[in-house]
């Protein structure tokens, strides 16, 4: 696709979409994007990065990027640290970032934007319809997909009985950057889109990509494989939607999804609740996990009739809260601060009053 905003050849640049007012284009984009009554993007400010330039006009030498998915806006603002690149996640604060549905606020940060990243077709649909609507009016933001190359598992490793999945012949899990191993190729993903938009500013995208590899999602992978080998038990019962089972290929744990839909939308079935009762007594489980943005009604079901005493948060990095964006936080600092003290205690490694920051089980047991 061409990147270059003042080219002359037939598809139209991104600024000339702008200064036109978007025209038929953006009403093309608004009806394509239009679904369920969805939220927009960017209204309380709230889902934009740390070097993202709030308000004004973009200057000459800026470029801005739209992600789909938050855990890839993540991994772009780290490349993009310390060079004119903005970015912006297009997921507003406190919803999942899949089964969520814009409407039509979102078009006109993609048209402006120089480039989206994006999780590969199949898993939103509608960044499908975006990258469709952009591709047939020819506009030239470049596309990044961050699953390409990623080596995806079957859906038969994850339960699910009833869904097609994404991917060549469909059938295989998305939800790979579960895996800090399988989220490097990711970054590298983004790094090589990046160098593609602002080729001067290679050489800090790839230090920064492979600093972020080397000091960040290696250690996360060492420090997962640590938990998850100190642990008697193998087996995880989540009150959740079915994201969790990369982790559970890589380190060689029984994941048990309450939810086995890959959306978090996903209905609990009365035979889902009779299994995981059975999980529960079979293997002696006094604590779960439980969706961070999904309904907290199964995992109150569970404790009221099952032996659980309590449930502890969960996510596959696909939102965010107001106060985890208030702190800056990332893939990073959710994989310590929500995911790893949870899986500690779920395994039986550590009380909940032994795991995160002081005060952790009373702020998240039994989570609102």
């Amino acid at each position: 696709m061409n990147t270059n905003a003042d080219s002359v050849d037939p598809k139209l640049s991104r600024r000339s979409v702008v200064a036109a007012g978007s025209g038929l284009l953006t009403a093309g984009l608004a009806g394509c994007l239009g679904g369920g009554g969805g939220a927009g993007s960017g209204s309380d400010g709230s889902n934009t990065g740390s070097n993202d330039a709030s308000g004004g006009s973009e200057s000459e030498d800026e470029f801005v990027v739209v992600a789909s998915f938050f855990s890839f806006y993540d991994f772009a603002r780290k490349v993009a640290a310390d060079t004119p690149v903005t970015l912006k996640n297009l997921i507003p604060t406190g919803l999942h970032g899949h089964g969520w549905e814009p409407d039509a606020s979102v078009t006109r940060d993609i048209i402006e934007a120089d480039a989206f990243v994006h999780v590969g077709e199949d898993f939103q649909p509608w960044a499908d319809r975006a990258i469709q609507t952009l591709k047939d009016d020819d506009v030239d933001t470049q596309l990044i997909n961050v699953r390409e190359g990623v080596e995806l598992v079957e859906l038969a490793a994850s339960l699910d009985r009833d869904e097609e999945g994404v991917g060549e012949g469909r059938g295989r899990d998305p939800h790979f950057w579960l895996d800090p191993r399988r989220a490097k190729t990711a970054v590298d993903n983004i790094t090589e889109g990046l160098v593609e938009l602002a080729p001067e500013h290679e050489e800090t995208f790839r230090d920064n990509a492979d600093a972020y590899k080397a000091d960040v999602l290696d250690r996360i992978d060492r420090d997962y494989q640590d938990i998850f080998d100190r642990a008697s038990r193998k087996v995880v019962q989540l009150a959740a939607h079915n994201a969790f089972q990369y982790i559970g290929v890589r380190y060689g744990v029984e994941m048990r999804p309450l939810v086995v839909n890959l959306a978090a939308s996903g209905d609990v079935k009365p035979s889902d609740i009779t299994e995981a009762k059975r999980v529960i007594e079979d293997n002696d489980i006094k604590y779960i996990g439980a969706g961070v943005f999904e309904t907290r009604r199964p995992a109150k079901q569970l404790i009221a009739e099952t032996p659980v005493e309590a449930y502890f948060p969960v996510t596959p990095y696909a939102g965010v809260r107001e106060d985890w964006v208030e702190n800056d936080w990332g893939y990073e600092e959710i994989a310590y601060n929500i995911n790893m003290p949870t899986f500690e205690v779920v395994l039986g490694n550590k009380s909940p009053d032994e795991v995160g920051h002081d005060g952790w089980a009373d702020e998240w047991r039994n989570f609102e």
